[in-house]
């Protein structure tokens, strides 16, 4: 899919805005930084900025024509808590923190997007530029929605997408229904039972059943962690 040439004009300000992102990454509830440079940028461009939602997320609103139809254009612009070891001038300076999952790739293309749609005007309806906080676990689109992101700012069907580094460029990868799998966390409590180490059928090990628990969770991949509780068997 070749690249339009507006936009392609639009590749060092979209690189500069990038790497400004991923030097300053932020986690989840705490993308201050990072959702003021969102909102000045889609003013810049003309667009109607609405902050606050889930704390940090940012909704810009842009109308053309006379049409009643509304979408939604959404990107994520949490990081990680990861430390970055990179060499290059832009790499992450706070420390523990990087963007190592392209949140601020995705949050430069949608105010790309937002640009390209501001200055061309061609549509005919209403297009919401929706930035979430707090996709790394944190909920941030459920607390959106809960704060009254659709009534506030209605869809009639919502676009994201996710960077995938394996697929060449210029092209995407799209299906209906679900198209990438989400993360689920529960907690495991094992319960043990001491006894004396040369009766070991009169207690009730953890460690034995914490193995017995991390061999069938090799086999579930919503299994994140096991904590174990109780006594040991020594």
């Amino acid at each position: 899919m070749p690249i339009i040439d507006r936009i392609k004009a639009y590749h060092p300000e979209l690189t500069r805005i990038r790497r400004d992102i991923h030097q300053h990454p932020e986690l989840g509830y705490n993308e201050a930084r990072t959702s003021e440079l969102v909102a000045r940028q889609l003013e810049a461009y003309g667009i109607e900025v609405h902050r606050g939602l889930a704390k940090t997320g940012v909704v810009g609103r842009l109308s053309a024509g006379s049409g009643k139809r509304t979408i939604g254009l959404r990107a994520d612009m949490d990081a990680l808590p990861i430390l970055e070891e990179n060499t290059f001038a832009h790499r992450s300076t706070n420390d523990g923190v990087m963007h190592a999952c392209g949140h601020d790739g995705h949050t430069t293309m949608l105010l790309g997007a937002a640009r390209y749609l501001a200055e061309t005007r061609n549509f005919d309806g209403t297009v919401h530029f929706i930035f979430q906080p707090a996709e790394e676990g944190g909920g941030g689109a459920r607390v959106m929605i809960e704060e009254g992101l659709f009534e506030r700012f209605p869809c009639d069907s919502v676009y994201g997408m996710h960077n995938a580094a394996t697929t060449p460029v210029g092209m995407f990868g799209i299906r209906p229904g679900p198209q990438m799998a989400g993360s689920g966390n529960f907690d495991l409590r094992i319960m043990g039972r001491g006894g004396h180490a040369a009766r070991p059928e009169n207690g009730i090990d953890p460690v034995m059943v914490m193995a017995l628990t991390i061999g069938v969770a090799d086999v579930m991949e919503n299994v994140n962690e096991i904590s174990t509780f109780g006594p040991i068997t020594v």
